[in-house]
């Protein structure tokens, strides 16, 4: 089939818009030929097994799904009684960007808390946790925390164990959706067990699809006293591959070395750029008109712009808005987003935001 779109056409919507590694690639092809057990019980998923517990511990149990929704709402499924709800902050993407999933698929009911960065803390979980034992209220028994968060801000492992602590002293367990955790141990240059396995997470979402996989993801059971049912659940919820070993061949050619780790530096790295460059441009006086919203720990850069400039921009780079009615908007930066993109990018926004000349 001949080549449809322009390879050499890139933007900052999502680190979803990117295309597949060229190593992940090469592992699906690898992985083809011949026959092997399905559902799980092929060589790839075994192996992934054991990667896993290299990378969180030896207690740690993996799940490949097809998709990020469909790792959350298993997770937190496998973590909840029928009357359990989840605390979450309410930028989190169950809540905001997953089509009612939980609450449609799972029957899973979301307490949402307003947030200033994307980030939970005790004091603010303390708002909807209460009320256990009271048969007309939902009992709040997940936590559930995003790393890195859809603010693109990033949790430190204290801030984890804060969350963690609190939870568990309440008879609580804690979720962490990891769609871009490789982008958080990018950011704080940590193994992924220093900030889940090390700071009392129970179970989390192990992220691919962002990190250069064509589409694959993960539930991470790392305390098998919180999560139960995954063997029948994950069926249930239409997230069991036949064919799993393409799924766990992209997550092991991530997972399985540096690849991860590579892909999200350089993510994170493209961000500070364009952050940067920003920020030497207003403070030269090239750009008039952008301001920051929040701090660019990972790969995502949210501002504001004035009224028509983002649509203009558009039309040449694809971004979102983020709230509209603020100017807002969110950048991502991807593993393929190159220099070049970033600087054409500030030279359209220069072009766009320049001070006008005093006559």
């Amino acid at each position: 089939m001949p080549t449809i779109h322009n390879p050499e056409t890139r933007g900052f919507a999502s680190d979803n818009y990117s295309g597949i590694h060229p190593e992940v690639l090469t592992a699906i092809g690898e992985a083809n030929g011949g026959h092997q057990p399905a559902y799980g019980a092929d060589a790839y998923t075994e192996r992934l097994q054991s990667v896993i517990t290299e990378h969180f511990g030896e207690n740690a149990s993996v799940w490949p799904v097809f998709n990020g929704t469909g790792a959350n709402v298993l997770g937190m499924l496998a973590m909840l009684p029928r009357w359990g709800a989840v605390i979450c902050a309410d930028t989190a993407h169950i809540h905001a960007d997953e089509g009612g999933a939980p609450e449609k698929s799972a029957g899973i009911k979301l307490l949402p808390v307003a947030t200033p960065d994307g980030k939970l803390t005790p004091e603010l979980i303390a708002q909807e946790a209460w009320g256990w034992g009271d048969e007309h209220r939902a009992q709040p028994l997940v936590i559930y925390i995003t790393q890195s968060t859809e603010l693109g801000t990033v949790y430190t492992p204290d801030e984890v164990r804060a969350i963690t602590d609190y939870a568990h002293e309440r008879g609580m367990h804690v979720f962490m959706d990891g769609a871009r955790l490789a982008n958080a141990a990018a950011a704080l240059n940590l193994p992924l067990r220093a900030f889940t396995t090390d700071a009392g997470v129970d179970a989390l979402a192990l992220g691919g699809t962002k990190n250069g996989a064509m589409g694959a993801e993960a539930v991470v059971v790392l305390n098998e006293a919180a999560a139960s049912g995954l063997v029948y659940l994950r069926k249930h919820q239409m997230q069991l591959a036949s064919k799993m070993r393409f799924v766990s061949a992209q997550l092991l050619a991530l997972l399985d070395g540096d690849l991860f780790m590579r892909n999200a530096r350089h993510a994170n790295a493209m961000a500070q750029r364009l952050r940067s460059g920003i920020d030497r441009d207003i403070a030269s006086g090239a750009l008039t008109g952008v301001a920051f919203t929040q701090q660019t720990q990972a790969n995502a850069i949210f501002a504001t712009l004035p009224a028509g400039v983002a649509d203009r921009l558009r039309e040449k780079f694809r971004f979102y808005d983020w709230d509209a009615a603020q100017g807002e908007v969110r950048w991502v930066c991807s593993f393929d987003t190159a220099e070049a993109d970033v600087d054409a990018f500030l030279a359209a926004l220069r072009e766009e935001l320049a001070p006008t000349s005093v006559q």
